[in-house]
């Protein structure tokens, strides 16, 4: 059976267009479009798409709107395809983190001949969004305030290494938002292109009780600290003397990606072995299975993301497969085992 795409765009011209991209594979069907949320809402109980493409400024009500309402009542697949400005990244990742499974870019220019080019890529989002399972939403993470931690509890020297893609925006921020302030000290390699990650920490940063901030070359890491890696940049942790520190690199993709999870959880293997955990989350591929494995041969205590709460199991999967999963754990109790987290004995 083929994918079947619901468009929505207020445009007709790039109505015209996504249906004509989609429908040059013999994969996808393109069920209908519409023009804003209001008749898509209809659409989507006649024609009950497996995907929905989805434009963010759109009349009658905007797409983030619509994107919240539909994750909380009827959550799908949705691939977001809108303009890349600043604007636009912001809300690209507003629309990640309500439950977005992907997000493609408009051409500022020439639009036509730009999304004739992109057409393969959009294919290949559609195609991976049709195997996530969004789930349905929760109240926001930060309204339900961050975990207790234990005072006599110290969270110097320990490291904590997080690797994610498909479906980890939603994640992190859900996980983030309820560390507390003494928190151990966090590297995340989130797969996401240059131009993101930047408002991607400004965002958690704004929302968080710990300092979040894009990885900085020579970076000193300390508790109560998330330190993301930038786009096309991999991440890894070194140490200095008696302490940690970031260190970015541009080596070719390892794994298909850069930044790397491998990378990440490499170098933390062989920096902190025991005095750092590693968190394998959402998303597709086989990035950070051998890393992950590593660490564990180091002594470093790892985790999978379960498969219920995952948006797509690949990553985990794959990871379990590899003998580098300790144990899988849902979000929420991945969070508690970050704050619970006393290092070795």
């Amino acid at each position: 059976m083929p994918i079947k795409v619901l468009i929505v765009d207020d445009s007709a011209l790039m109505r015209q267009i996504l249906t004509e991209s989609l429908g040059r594979d013999p994969a996808i069907q393109v069920v209908g479009t519409a023009p804003d949320p209001i008749v898509a809402r209809d659409r989507i109980k006649a024609l009950a798409p497996d995907v929905l493409t989805l434009d963010i400024e759109m009349p009658r009500m905007d797409g983030l709107s619509f994107l919240e309402k539909l994750m909380t009542l009827r959550p799908m697949p949705v691939v977001v395809v809108s303009t890349l400005t600043q604007k636009g990244a912001d809300a690209a990742l507003r629309a990640l983190e309500l439950g977005a499974v992907d997000y493609m870019p408009k051409p500022l220019l020439d639009i036509r001949n730009g999304m004739v080019e992109l057409g393969e890529q959009l294919i290949a989002k559609v195609k991976l969004a049709a195997t996530a399972r969004p789930l349905a939403r929760q109240a926001e993470p930060a309204m339900r305030g961050a975990l207790a931690v234990d005072p006599r509890l110290s969270t110097a020297g320990r490291v904590v290494a997080i690797g994610a893609s498909t479906g980890g925006v939603e994640t992190l921020h859900r996980m983030l938002t309820r560390l507390p302030p003494t928190s151990p000290a966090i590297l995340v390699t989130q797969h996401m292109p240059p131009g993101f990650t930047s408002s991607f920490a400004r965002r958690l940063d704004s929302q968080c009780a710990v300092t979040v901030s894009e990885a900085a070359d020579g970076r000193r890491v300390l508790p109560g600290h998330v330190y993301i890696a930038p786009g096309a940049r991999h991440l890894e942790l070194v140490r200095t003397g008696a302490h940690f520190a970031c260190r970015l690199h541009d080596g070719p993709p390892v794994s298909g990606h850069r930044p790397s999870v491998d990378v990440l959880f490499s170098s933390v293997a062989e920096a902190a072995g025991t005095h750092a955990i590693g968190l394998i989350l959402t998303g597709m591929g086989r990035d950070g299975a051998m890393g992950l494995l590593a660490m564990r041969q180091a002594g470093s205590h790892t985790y999978g993301q379960s498969e219920a709460s995952c948006t797509i199991y690949g990553m985990p999967k794959a990871a379990m497969q590899a003998g580098a999963v300790e144990t899988e754990l849902s979000i929420d109790r991945l969070t508690e085992e970050i704050v619970a987290w006393r290092g070795p004995a």
